[in-house]
């Protein structure tokens, strides 16, 4: 099926990392631009590859170039709906290719070549020829298929703005459903590669953390592939409509996530957080200082308020792990009308990048827009407090109503005073996503999420 590609494929190379030391060219990523698309046509050219920019053997070792990747596809029974699902499926596919990594999806893929690939004799259409082929065998329905690798940069930026344009109509369209009109939610695996215990649920409110796919995109997939790594999953009983707890949703995600994550709030960063992957848009980051919520996504090159880039917090929260504080998020997230609802959401955020805010302009409510600051207006704590002081955020008042109900808690000096926690036996006095313990003979204990309970808190002023 693949012999004349001159490097293996197979599932096995799923997951595989391509550090800076082996690789030969970036493409796309951070620091360049690209997209992919699929789109349903007629008269297709069936097994058309065809490489528009240079192929690798003209690139340099060690730059970073631009990539489109389009897949024009052919059949009786494909629709348009189903577009975003085979689309994020070339994420997998891509990743099935011996030494080409590939990351993300949409607007925001990044891909590595490796210097062993090039040396084999790898190229470009080969990866063409790779996805055309997988694409077929994982969808029966795909009768023809053509497959264009973009790296000249025109060409890209032209493939981008269509991309874009198609990306809007299929999230433009989500936007019409809402969490109560559907019994059914859906679940996806398919980042289990990277992040193993991580399940992304899926509902009308809350779009994939990737946000590639939308909850008609999973219908659609769970429809035409019953076993693949989209699923139904019934609501079941509602435990709560704000924070966004059901009962069979934490059912699904205790079995799907190994028993790693028993519990999940789609509509809050507090508590039980939704489980971030690695391929999500953004996070949302709680700044305890303040009280409030800050959002990075992965385009913003500088520091976020907290002191470090959107990389090294991504990297805290990635994975799967269920972190909180933190959690990822794809940015249709953020006009959804639940957007962290159970924290407050507009009137709980305090930082944003510029780019996102100016994005959402029709979607921050009117009163809230100019009071929530960018990096262009704050980016340490004290400036943040300043700017949210001066614009008189509602935040501002949350500060203040804890600082009185801290007040009231009377410190005697020079005295011991004890405070009785709550009339329940046990409180829950601290949490913290790890404890790490020593322990006889060189072990070290490792406790993961670990939470303290107390009778009752003794406050001693010294």
């Amino acid at each position: 099926m693949f012999e004349d590609i001159p490097v293996d494929v197979s599932p096995m190379y799923e997951g595989e990392r391509i550090r800076s030391a082996n690789m030969f060219v970036e493409l796309a990523g951070p620091k360049s631009v690209g997209a992919e698309l699929i789109q349903v046509a007629d008269d297709v050219e069936d097994g058309k590859i065809e490489v528009v920019g240079p192929e690798l053997s003209a690139m340099k070792e060690g730059e970073i170039y631009p990539l489109g990747i389009l897949a024009q596809i052919q059949g009786e029974k494909l629709e348009k709906e189903l577009e975003g699902v085979i689309e994020r499926r070339i994420h997998e596919l891509c990743n099935y290719v011996k030494g080409f990594m590939h990351l993300n999806q949409r607007d925001q893929i990044w891909c590595r070549v490796s210097k062993e690939s090039v040396n084999a004799g790898f190229k470009l259409e080969d990866l063409g020829k790779a996805l055309s082929i997988l694409l077929k065998e994982e969808f029966p329905i795909i009768e023809k298929i053509s497959v264009s690798i973009l790296t000249e940069e025109s060409e890209v930026e032209s493939f981008l703005e269509t991309a874009r344009a198609q990306y809007e109509v299929r999230d433009a369209r989500a936007r019409e459903l809402s969490d109560e009109d559907v019994d059914v939610f859906y679940g996806c695996t398919m980042c289990q590669s990277f992040a193993p215990s991580h399940v992304c649920i899926v509902t009308p409110d809350r779009t994939a953390l990737c946000g590639a796919i939308n909850w008609f995109d999973c219908r659609a997939a769970a429809k035409m592939d019953p076993d693949g790594p989209i699923f139904e999953v019934e609501k079941g009983e509602v435990l709560d409509d704000v924070k966004g707890e059901y009962s069979n949703v934490n059912a699904v995600m205790a079995e799907k996530s190994q028993g790693m994550t028993e519990r999940v709030y789609l509509h809050s960063v507090f508590e039980y957080p939704h489980t971030s992957c690695g391929c999500f848009e953004a996070v949302a980051f709680y700044i305890p200082e303040l009280d409030g919520i800050g959002i990075v996504d992965r385009d913003f090159r500088g520091e976020t308020p907290l002191g470090i880039p959107f990389s090294a917090m991504a990297g805290q929260c990635s994975g799967g792990k269920q972190v909180e504080g933190f959690t990822g998020l794809s940015l249709e997230y953020m006009r959804s009308p639940k957007f962290l609802q159970a924290d407050g959401s507009y009137e709980r955020i305090i930082w944003l990048p510029k780019e996102i805010k100016e994005s959402l302009t029709d979607f921050i409510p009117e009163e809230l827009f100019d009071k929530i600051p960018t990096e262009e207006d704050a980016s340490s704590i004290k400036e943040i407090r300043r700017f949210l002081r001066e614009s008189e955020h509602p935040v501002i008042e949350r500060l203040k109503a804890s600082k009185a109900a801290a007040a009231e808690l009377e410190i005697i000096e020079d005295e011991t005073e004890e405070v009785e926690v709550s009339e329940a036996p046990m409180a829950q006095v601290a949490y913290a996503p790890e404890i790490s313990v020593p322990a006889a003979g060189g072990v070290r204990i490792i406790l993961k999420n670990a939470k303290v309970y107390a009778e009752k808190v003794i406050i001693k002023r010294k």
